[in-house]
């Protein structure tokens, strides 16, 4: 378990027996096999322990930061670990990830250059017992993987600036778009109600035009009726001899007048 030998004082000892327990062997030349990544590159390496156990690490680079990358159970949120270079302590922020298992130790620029010009790497709180590596050829190994973290982060960025821009017009698009089917609907609705003013319209000229016509067929079946009385009429009239006269006018409905009520 990762305790809390991590922080303070517990921390300053077993750094301290690392040291002095460091081995008296050559530390194993680190195998720089540098490997691009979606935004930047990797190099996966191995520190020995003196029992021949190895741990295996990941130096991270975006063109601008390097760090370094490891798995252990029970890591912190953060905290501020060491690595020894010929000796030499380097403490550097150690950040837990998204995963509980796996940190990554920023490495600061100090840390960096003593990388580059430095005999062995030693780390005390990486596993069990403290393991390390000679650090031969790491001056051209640090230099190329930085340079390829900068060409592929780059080309990372060019990517997430073109999709943005994509998205970005995209999005314009469908809003000119929404935009422009809002408008066509409004024009439709304003036409479909025009249509159906114009249609209510026709339909009262319609009816206006059928009460019409009902009123003119029956005037004008009142006359011919009328017109056929008279006709009865006035055969009557010859056939008795008399001369032809009007019809007497129709008596019309009794009214009270005065507006009295009939008894």
């Amino acid at each position: 378990m990762f305790k809390p030998i991590l922080m303070g004082a517990a921390l300053a000892v077993l750094v301290a027996g690392a040291a002095q327990a460091a081995p008296g062997a050559p530390a194993p030349a680190l195998a720089w096999m540098i490997q691009p990544t979606e935004a930047g590159c990797r190099a996966e390496l191995e520190l020995e322990a003196k029992s021949g156990a190895v741990t295996p690490i990941t130096l991270v680079s975006d063109g601008v930061t390097l760090s370094l990358r490891f798995a252990r159970d029970g890591l912190p949120e953060r905290a501020f670990l060491p690595l020894r270079i010929d000796q030499k302590p380097y403490s550097n922020l150690m950040l837990r990830t998204g995963e509980p298992a796996v940190g990554e130790l920023v490495l600061s620029p100090e840390t960096v250059t003593a990388l580059r010009s430095g005999s062995t790497l030693q780390v005390a709180w990486l596993s069990d017992q403290p393991v390390g590596a000679s650090l031969s050829g790491s001056d051209q190994a640090l230099t190329d993987l930085l340079t390829c973290g900068a060409q592929a982060a780059s080309v990372h960025k060019a990517k997430l600036a073109a999709e943005t821009e994509a998205r970005a017009r995209a999005e314009a698009e469908a809003r000119e778009r929404a935009i422009t089917e809002a408008k066509l609907a409004a024009v439709q609705a304003e036409a479909e109600r025009e249509r159906a003013l114009q249609e209510a319209e026709r339909q009262r000229e319609l009816a206006d035009a059928e009460r019409q016509r009902l009123a003119y067929e029956e005037q004008r079946q009142r006359r011919e009726e009328q017109a056929e009385r008279e006709r009865a009429y006035n055969d009557a009239l010859r056939r008795y001899g008399y001369e032809e006269r009007p019809l007497p006018a129709q008596p019309q409905p009794w009214r009270p007048a005065y507006g009295y009520r009939r008894y």
